[in-house]
């Protein structure tokens, strides 16, 4: 389905200059978003779980589930797209692939339901820990991703892949070292709240490596779309998450209301959520392991820079400098293909 629409907007009577010319274009668009969305969602997390105002805080729990129903909304905007704007085509595709596929379904639940909690766990982290520190720790998801694809999908990584998760893991151990600096900021966010902070960011790195990589072992079995996916993924989602709303934040909802605290900047933090996914899917189909490391290392250079210079809660240090310099060189390390052009086996 996407490749029918890749075909009808590169067609026979575009040259292969100008083909070459519009890939290059998409593949660095879709990268600018990537970067953006990425930062942005982290840092407009952080200042919406610190910000002090009068009244309740908005629930992290009802968060996520909007971001589901949103995420929703947007692919099947996508497939309806894709299906050339046919409202009939488009019932005839969810209820063919959806509604009459119960098991291929199903296979979803499980993946949903750890996006589900590693969504709220970001919540969790990013109201105990500065947004710079978690954009670093965070990479370790490429190490449990790594180790789950080699367990599940017998995947083979090469020299250069193993020695970058070596070097992640000392630069993300710099990085969470505590130093003289921090003294003062303990004073302020106390010892147990940074304990919190970091066992939901190492939780959310192994719940994301299992279930991207279960994902990808879906997708890899089956020829749906990833948009037909992503509804599903988000129908689940959505679900599991009434589900902890519930749970945990039953009382808070019957008394103040499930928009409670709700504002602004809150609905900004929700949409950048529901478009992650989205724009990571984008970038999987446009762009390498190369430029996805170069994204992910300008973003945690803005992250570390507003983090210092606008919310002002993160004095960075010489540790976390060296800490975070081997995080983005593991990341580059990581997709380094060093196998010449004319002999193009998987690793």
């Amino acid at each position: 389905m996407e490749d029918n629409a890749l075909k009808i907007t590169t067609g026979s009577n575009i040259s292969a200059p100008e083909e070459k010319a519009m890939s290059t274009n998409l593949k660095y668009l879709s990268l600018g978003i990537l970067v953006f969305q990425t930062t942005s969602l982290v840092l407009t997390m952080r200042y919406s779980r610190t910000l002090k105002e009068d009244g309740p805080r908005y629930l992290s729990s009802t968060a996520v589930v909007i971001a589901e129903l949103l995420k929703i909304i947007a692919c099947i905007l996508l497939v309806y797209k894709d299906s050339k704007c046919s409202l009939r085509a488009l019932n005839r595709v969810l209820h063919d692939e959806i509604l009459n596929k119960p098991m291929e379904t199903l296979k979803l639940a499980i993946p949903s339901g750890i996006y589900t909690l590693q969504n709220n766990l970001l919540y969790v982290a990013l109201s105990n820990l500065d947004a710079a520190t978690y954009q670093v720790t965070y990479q370790l998801k490429i190490l449990t991703t790594a180790l789950f694809s080699v367990s599940m999908l017998s995947k083979k990584l090469g020299l250069y892949q193993w020695l970058s998760l070596v070097i992640l893991m000392a630069g993300v151990t710099f990085v969470q070292w505590p130093s003289d600096s921090q003294e003062s900021t303990s004073k302020e966010l106390s010892a147990g709240s940074q304990f919190v902070g970091l066992m939901a960011v190492l939780t959310a790195c192994f719940s994301s490596g299992f279930a991207g990589v279960y994902f990808e072992k879906i997708l890899k079995e089956t020829k749906q779309s990833v948009w037909i996916r992503n509804i599903q993924l988000g129908a689940f989602g959505s679900i599991f998450g009434l589900m902890g709303v519930y749970i945990y934040d039953g009382e808070l909802v019957s008394k103040n209301g499930f928009f409670q605290g709700y504002n602004k900047l809150t609905w900004i933090v929700v949409v950048l959520q529901a478009l992650g996914g989205l724009v990571i899917a984008a970038v999987i189909k446009y762009a390498d392991n190369i430029l996805k490391g170069f994204a992910t290392s300008l973003s945690i250079i803005l992250s570390t820079l507003i983090s210092y210079f606008w919310l002002q809660d993160f004095v960075p240090t010489s540790v976390f400098f060296l800490g975070a310099i081997l995080v983005i060189a593991a990341t580059f390390l990581y997709g380094y293909d060093p196998k010449p052009a004319g002999n193009p086996t998987k690793a």
